[in-house]
């Protein structure tokens, strides 16, 4: 059953628009996407939103009527309100008329199994919500287990990191840790930590990576400290043709990840 409201000072409004901000996300453990893809994606990963927010007045799409029903059958609830408390919600004038709000989901270091995937992207300080998203993205395109996201970095289920991923918010395992915890969970089973660094000379192509092989890439402005490298098993990087000495972290992450996967795919 739907609920309507159209104020702006309604304190399930205020609350909902709370989630903007990182520390209510943390308090509250939930976050905030919009639009039609990213909410049928979220639903064929098996996650109904907690609550879900419509447009009134407006004929829903097909698919939009299947995320009300599953919001509906796992308890949620389903808000009714005007288009302009939709862009209040969404920080954008020009908002998409469904929004979705969901439980997070990091998963501790312990809980990840890296036996289900060849690929594992980590990211290290990393600052920008797009490049994070972006990341997430292609970690599903490359069929990645999952993204470990070590020390302080940007929240993933910011409104612009989850926008920018487009959906593999959802399809993806993320999970946050701190270094020596990362490393010491690492070492305690297979796998090879490849770090991209300027500090080599070894080429990213001629070398042959071992499953799971963990790619990791660093701060977008300073890159991977030097004893982060030290524990790397190994250090690659990308040739640069032109002046620029280095990529941007997400496009590194996607070169990297590539390959990684079509060696897998010659084996």
């Amino acid at each position: 059953m739907r609920h309507q409201i159209t104020g702006f000072s309604n304190p399930t409004i205020k609350r909902l628009r709370s989630l903007r901000e990182k520390k209510h996300r943390k308090r509250e453990g939930l976050f905030l996407a919009e639009g039609l893809r990213i909410l049928t994606e979220a639903l064929d990963s098996g996650r109904a939103p907690r609550i879900l927010v419509v447009v009134e007045g407006t004929d829903l799409h097909p698919l939009a009527r299947k995320i009300e029903e599953a919001t509906v059958a796992a308890g949620g609830d389903v808000i009714e309100t005007s288009e302009a408390i939709i862009a209040k919600l969404s920080g954008k004038s020009n908002p998409q008329s469904i929004i979705g709000i969901y439980a997070d989901h990091p998963v501790p270091l312990a809980e990840l199994d890296r036996s289900t995937a060849n690929i594992w992207l980590v990211v290290q300080a990393l600052r920008d919500p797009g490049n994070l998203g972006t990341i997430l993205r292609t970690g599903d395109a490359v069929g990645a287990g999952g993204l470990i996201l070590i020390d302080d970095c940007v929240d993933p289920f910011s409104v612009e990191a989850v926008r920018a991923s487009m959906g593999a918010v959802f399809t993806q395992t993320i999970s946050l840790a701190r270094w020596p915890d990362f490393l010491a969970w690492l070492r305690s089973g297979p796998g090879e930590l490849v770090g991209t660094s300027l500090n080599t000379d070894k080429d990213y192509q001629a070398v042959t990576y071992k499953p799971p092989t963990f790619l990791l890439i660093g701060n977008e402005a300073q890159g991977l400290p030097e004893d982060y490298e030290a524990d790397c098993d190994r250090l690659v990087k990308m040739p640069m043709m032109g002046k620029a000495d280095s990529l941007n972290a997400a496009v590194a992450a996607s070169v990297m990840a590539y390959e990684v996967l079509n060696q897998s795919r010659q084996r």
